[in-house]
């Protein structure tokens, strides 16, 4: 489980209840089942602290994204990423999302770290251009053919998989774990009729980051839309869906073969 990643609203939270959620995610799942937190934060030494009360609460590794707000030199991204790994003793996970954080971290940095920082053991590599994440596989596999690759776009799970990588982290997986949690299986058991299948179900889901952005509601209404009664409540400034846009999620949901299974209200 990741917690505290984009759709997790971290970026949002207080420090306060950054800590809070963290303490009663890992408490709540208890040992079931390994727990990735995300630790980002524009500074090295707040992200290092966030690590560093992920690592004593139990989590089992940690997900980072660059540094947003400054434009930062690529020494100076290596080492905000070296020093997290050196200080941590459970795995990191880089998380590059150059749309929203403003800059791409880099194909060389990113080669660099896997070369000088083995706690550093893999990357979400969220970019809409697939060649992106190739060259990272084709570089860093070369010779580190361990270090995970992970597709953070939901209609690049296939692609990642087909191109060596080992699966990807879609926001969909969290209403719809039978579609992309079903292409990884297919892929891994050769179904590939299956995959293909669901690929195409996947596109028309992948419609709903559109309806509102940032698409923190929209995740939380298919939640409660596929049988789980959440709240969908969000941390300001964003606001709940509209009524229009709620309509919009069951749509499409429905569109793709999901049952929804309540009115959202």
């Amino acid at each position: 489980m990741l917690i505290l990643g984009s759709g997790g609203e971290f970026c949002h939270m207080s420090h306060e209840m950054r800590l809070e959620v963290a303490e009663f995610a890992l408490q709540h799942v208890a040992g079931r089942v390994p727990v990735m937190l995300g630790i980002a934060a524009p500074g090295t030494a707040e992200t290092v602290q966030y690590g560093l009360h992920a690592q004593s609460v139990g989590a089992s590794a940690v997900l980072v994204v660059n540094p947003y707000y400054a434009v930062l030199s690529s020494d100076y991204i290596y080492h905000h990423y070296r020093t997290i790994g050196e200080s941590l003793s459970i795995p990191v996970l880089l998380y590059n999302f150059p749309a929203l954080t403003g800059q791409d971290i880099g194909l060389d940095v990113i080669e660099r770290l896997a070369r000088d920082v083995p706690n550093i053991v893999g990357i979400k590599d969220t970019i809409d251009n697939i060649s992106h994440t190739r060259e990272i596989i084709n570089r860093v596999h070369s010779f580190r053919p361990d270090f995970l690759v992970f597709s953070g776009y939901d209609e690049y799970l296939l692609d990642t998989l087909i191109l060596g990588g080992h699966g990807g982290i879609p926001a969909t997986f969290n209403f719809a774990p039978q579609v992309t949690g079903g292409i990884y299986r297919a892929f891994v058991e050769k179904d590939y009729e299956r995959a293909f299948a669901l690929q195409r179900t996947l596109a028309k889901l992948s419609s709903l980051y559109a309806v509102e952005s940032p698409f923190f509601g929209v995740v939380k209404e298919g939640i409660k839309a596929t049988g789980l009664n959440i709240s969908t409540e969000t941390i300001a400034p964003v606001q709940r869906l509209s009524a229009d846009k709620v309509e919009q999620v069951k749509q499409i949901l429905r569109s793709a073969g999901i049952e929804v299974k309540q009115e959202i209200k």
